[in-house]
């Protein structure tokens, strides 16, 4: 019954970002939105959302006594909380986080946005992305899009191949 739930969450968040759509922001602004998305997505199912909250890891010495924060915690009456980290790479200690997070009985979506492709994590970590396209400006700085534009196949030149003569590439 836990992993159906599991399941069932992050399969409704995947389709809520579905309708996610931007063009030409940077990383930081991609989070943000991203980040608005899945409180948004929480705050339609009459959830109470809370974006950084209180994760059950604690930091690495000398900050052993602090707690570490999730993107987004979602409270949901009689049913297991929720946790959402947002990332654009990979980061292991992420992933270890969220799977504390699922280890102290809480639904863990690990949100990936990018290029692809993503690497599925283990159970009882969740999966959703966000696949986008990138690009750089005039100025170098990378900015991204969503939806992925689907760019038509190249228009080939009409020469019937097997009529082509390439010739002997290796002659000497």
């Amino acid at each position: 019954m836990v992993d159906d739930d599991a399941d069932a969450v992050a399969a409704s968040l995947q389709a809520w970002l579905a309708d996610v759509s931007f063009t030409d922001r940077d990383a930081d602004q991609v989070t943000e939105l991203l980040t608005e998305a899945v409180l948004a997505w929480g705050t339609a199912q009459e959830w109470r959302v809370y974006r950084r909250a209180r994760s059950v890891v604690k930091l690495p010495p000398p900050y052993e006594d602090r707690h570490s924060w999730v993107d987004v915690g979602v409270a949901r009456s009689g049913l297991p909380p929720i946790v959402v980290e947002i990332d654009q790479s990979e980061r292991r200690r992420t992933l270890e986080k969220l799977a504390a997070e699922a280890a102290e009985g809480r639904v863990a979506v690990w949100l990936r946005w990018g290029t692809g492709p993503f690497a599925v994590p283990a159970l009882p970590v969740r999966l959703a992305t966000c696949q986008v396209s990138s690009r750089k400006d005039a100025s170098g700085r990378r900015l991204f899009s969503a939806p992925v534009a689907v760019r038509p196949a190249p228009s080939h030149s009409g020469a019937a191949v097997g009529e082509a003569d390439q010739g002997d590439l290796f002659a000497g």
